[in-house]
Formats: C-alpha cells, sequence, structure tokens
C-alpha cells in the first residue's frame, strides 16, 4: 500500500507527542477542532482512537515545537504558522523544503516586527530553527520523507520513515522499530541479548533504551 504523506494517518496523537518528546495537550490544541484551521494537519480516523497524524502532521509538530523551544509565546505561533503559509502560498508550508530556506528569514523577521516581543528571540528562534530542520530530510519535490528524532543521541539514530514501521521510530542502521527493542528488553532479556537479536551494538541498545524506555 501507497503511503500518501499527507493523507495516510500514521500515528495517534497520543504517539506522536511522545515520540516527538512534547505535550499531548499541546498537540491536541495544534491539531485543533474540525471547524479550525489547524496548525497540524490530521485526517479523520477510521474509528475512534486509531492512528489520525499523516507524516506532514508529524513534521508540522516537529517544527512547532522548535518554535515553542526558541521562545515564542503559544499566542503567537498560530500567527507565526499563517504568516509563513500565506508568504509561501501553501497550507504545508511548515512541512515542505522550501521552509529549510525561506522559512527561517520570515520567522525572524516576525521577531524583528515585535510579535515576539522580545527582541532578543530573533537569535533564539535562527539557531533553534536551523537545528531542527536538520533532522529532516526531503525528496526532490520538497515533501518531507524522513524525520531524525533529535532526543536520541547521534550514535542511536533514530528516525520516523513512513516507508518502514508503519511511522513509528525505527533505527536507521537497520530499520528494527524502537518499541521491538523495548519490549524484548522489557521481558527480562540483558542488554547483550536484546543487541545479539537485533545485530545492534550494545552501546546502541544502551542509548535506545534510556531515551525510549
Amino acid at each position: 500500500m501507497a503511503i500518501d504523506p499527507y493523507r495516510t494517518p500514521l500515528l495517534t496523537a497520543r504517539e506522536t507527542a511522545r515520540y516527538l518528546g512534547m505535550p499531548e495537550s499541546t498537540l491536541n490544541v495544534w491539531l485543533g477542532s474540525p471547524a479550525d484551521e489547524p496548525l497540524v494537519h490530521a485526517v479523520h480516523p477510521e474509528r475512534r482512537g486509531w492512528p489520525r497524524v499523516p507524516f506532514v502532521g508529524i513534521v508540522e509538530a516537529h517544527m512547532l515545537r522548535a518554535l515553542r523551544e526558541s521562545g515564542m509565546p503559544m499566542n503567537d505561533i498560530r500567527d507565526a504558522a499563517t504568516l509563513v503559509r500565506n508568504e509561501f502560498n501553501d497550507p504545508y508550508a511548515l512541512a515542505t523544503r522550501r521552509i529549510a530556506t525561506d522559512g527561517v528569514a520570515v520567522f525572524v523577521r516576525l521577531a524583528d516586527r515585535s510579535l515576539v516581543r522580545a527582541r532578543d528571540h530573533q537569535h533564539a528562534i535562527k539557531e533553534v530553527l536551523e537545528d531542527y530542520l536538520r533532522h529532516v530530510d526531503w525528496d526532490e519535490t520538497g515533501t518531507p520523507i524522513r524525520l531524525r528524532l533529535p532526543d536520541y543521541p547521534a550514535g542511536a539514530e533514530v528516525i520516523i520513515d513512513p516507508r518502514f514501521g508503519w511511522g513509528t521510530p525505527v533505527l536507521a542502521e537497520n530499520k528494527v522499530k524502537v518499541e521491538d527493542v523495548v519490549a524484548l528488553w522489557r521481558t527480562g532479556e540483558p542488554i547483550t541479548t536484546v543487541a545479539e537479536e537485533y545485530n545492534l551494538a550494545e552501546n546502541v541498545v544502551e542509548d535506545v533504551l534510556r531515551q525510549a524506555a
């Protein structure tokens, strides 16, 4: 089955928030109600409690988390998202490759207009956004295709890639699902056994467990 990054639901809101290291309540606000223009795009789930966040929504939430960590107030984040979407004439602007080239300048200009009231936030926005952007890969059309989760150390690179694990985090090295590594360890198996089972270095397993478990 082909996975449409815009329309195929991959994760629930709870899973998305957990994997991105942010409060679920914040993500639910960003997802909005059916009557609102969402900050994070979602699709209608087939059943209550089923996945509703497509890959593009995961990347949008990742970018909005960067704005939050840069010090942008919650009340200003919607204005920031609206501005960049209007600037690019693209409802998915927060998740397209153009955000990596032109988007940072737009947000910094936004700060200069004093929407973000503390002027030194300009530097924070630029630094934090650029750091978050380096974790996203796009294809030749500018569509997001892979997200590296920044909370994992570089030696244990964990990604969300719709082609593997149905959107759940996997090890970039061999595409083993993080939840499988954690599940085996929770059965009582030592780290050495877990590492051998999934052909991973012990220090990689330790790093994954430290972050995921």
